[in-house]
């Protein structure tokens, strides 16, 4: 064989080999190509589909049965297959875009559902595109398909979130609008706000509207009066890192005045001065406050003038009382003296006398210092622990000689050991010259008794009642007799028992009223009992 043929022979052969060399080179890049095409399209959860619209003949990825639920395999799958596991309420939207695409040339997109073969539904994005000839005749749909199950279960939880948290957000608002407070987070030590609320800003007078309101603006409504204490509560509970509590008075743009109190917590971090907290508008409360204490002072007033009139009443009684005493001290002067005179003077009888002077004197001073001390006025309620029987017996003593000239007998029965209650003592000896003297007043024409008990009830009060055996209680007025300006007297001012009423429901008992099973009425109060302990506390 000539030399020139075996090397033409030999150069093809080694072309083939170096060309087959190359295909198994190619080939193998293509698999592993391929392979990492897999693991990507595993990975991110997208596979890739290819629809042959001649041979009607459908090639998936791996991926893409893995999203159906189903095992991948070679070969095409039959179209009506796909079909069959597209969910029904979203088959003819899918089918429809498909034909609008294939018809109009956009490209086919669509987010429907589908149902595995284990019934379990995903959803699904599906992006392709259309392949044509020259003549323009569509001959391959292509794309690729996505799992956005999971994705859209977290926009739906995102949204269902958001959903809520403007909810809350809405009531939050409400809440803060109806009871004026507003809530805020800032800096106290660099005044920088880093949230202030809508009502926060309206309760300053401020447009929420406007934006972010810089923390000197809020700080300026203070006024003045109030700014150094303010700046100082301030100052101190940030150097201590503590939390505060404050009230102040602001003045608005309007020119209204209005109480705000702040409460303010102190937050931990590397930045002092961190606080969050609540302003609210106690304006009205104020105002309320102002106007609670101007009506406890109109009813300190009208209860003086109703113990000055019902003293008026009583002054032939107390001229008595004093009298007594006072006649008593004359006559055993005049003795003393007499004593003195004697030659020699016989002292141990002397002595004897001015000791009755003492006693007499003692007594008209009691008696005086009692009414000092009805007659007082403007001095604000003290309550200490007093002693129940001690009044009564007090009131006893003043009225005795009232109730003897109608022919009235006071009684008292009080249990032994009679626990102490927490009361204001003048106030006490009201109620108790009030009530009494309204059942003296019953029996003006009839004469009779009258009976004061006290007594501890099971629910830890104690009850006092006033029995008369009078002309008792008419019916249509039981209800009445402890509204104010109600009266059945003619001189009557209707403030006696109203301000009884009053009295008693301040100190936190209750006052009725009852017909005796005779002749007659009883009125009945109650005060909790209270210890020392409570009361020394």
């Amino acid at each position: 064989m000539p030399l020139l043929v075996v090397l033409l022979v030999l150069g093809f052969g080694l072309g083939l080999l170096v060309s087959w060399r190359r295909a198994q080179g190619r080939a193998a890049e293509l698999q592993e190509s391929k392979a990492r095409l897999e693991e990507a399209q595993r990975v991110a959860h997208v596979g890739h589909w290819e629809w042959n619209l001649e041979t009607n003949a459908n090639i998936w990825s791996a991926e893409t049965y893995r999203i159906y639920g189903l095992a991948p395999r070679e070969g095409p799958i039959d179209i009506a297959a796909i079909g069959d596991m597209i969910h029904p309420d979203d088959r003819a939207f899918v089918f429809q875009a498909a034909e609008d695409a294939l018809r109009t040339g956009v490209r086919p997109e669509a987010e429907h559902r589908i149902v595995r073969p284990t019934g379990e539904v995903r959803t699904i994005h599906s992006l392709g595109d259309v392949k044509r000839d020259a003549a323009g005749r569509p001959y391959l749909m292509f794309g690729t398909v996505q799992d956005v199950t999971d994705r859209k279960r977290s926009e739906e939880i995102l949204l269902q979130l958001t959903q809520e948290l403007r909810r809350q957000q809405a009531y939050l608002a409400e809440a803060q609008s109806f009871t004026h407070t507003g809530s805020w987070a800032c800096n106290l030590a660099t005044q920088q706000i880093y949230h202030s609320s809508d009502e926060n800003a309206r309760l300053y007078g401020f447009d929420p509207g406007e934006g972010a309101i810089p923390f000197e603006r809020f700080y300026r409504t203070i006024l003045a009066e109030d700014e150094p204490r303010i700046t100082a509560q301030l100052e101190r509970a940030i150097g201590a890192g503590e939390d505060y509590d404050v009230e102040f008075r602001i003045r608005r743009a309007d020119g209204a005045i209005r109480f705000l109190h702040a409460v303010g917590h102190h937050i931990a971090s590397d930045q002092p001065g961190e606080y969050v907290g609540i302003t609210m508008d106690i304006t009205d409360r104020k105002h309320a406050e102002d106007e609670r204490e101007r009506l406890r002072q109109l009813e300190a007033d009208l209860a003086h003038v109703n113990r000055v009139n019902m003293l008026g009443e009583l002054a032939a009684a107390l001229a008595h009382e004093i009298k007594q005493p006072i006649g008593a001290s004359v006559a055993s002067a005049n003795a003393c003296l007499r004593w003195l005179d004697r030659d020699p003077p016989d002292l141990d009888k002397a002595r004897a006398a001015a000791t009755r002077i003492e006693r007499d004197g003692h007594r008209a001073a009691d008696v005086i210092d009692r009414l000092q001390s009805f007659y007082k006025k403007g001095a604000r309620p003290e309550r200490a622990m007093v002693e129940v029987s001690d009044i009564i017996q007090e009131m006893t003593v003043l009225l005795n000689t009232e109730a003897a000239r109608y022919g009235i007998t006071i009684h008292s029965e009080l249990t032994a050991d009679l626990p102490s209650v927490l009361a204001d003592r003048v106030q006490l000896q009201q109620v108790l010259l009030n009530l009494m003297l309204n059942a003296i007043e019953a029996m003006h024409d009839t004469g009779g008794d009258l009976t004061v008990a006290a007594r501890a009830d099971a629910d830890g009060q104690l009850m006092l009642s006033i029995s008369d055996t009078g002309v008792g209680l008419p019916a249509e007025t039981t209800e009445r007799m402890f509204d104010a300006f109600h009266t059945t007297k003619p001189q009557g001012t209707g403030m006696g028992l109203a301000i009884t009423r009053s009295i008693v429901e301040a100190h936190g008992g209750r006052v009725w009223a009852a017909a005796n099973p005779g002749p007659g009425a009883t009125l009945y109060f109650t005060l909790p009992i209270a210890s020392r302990t409570a009361a020394s506390s």
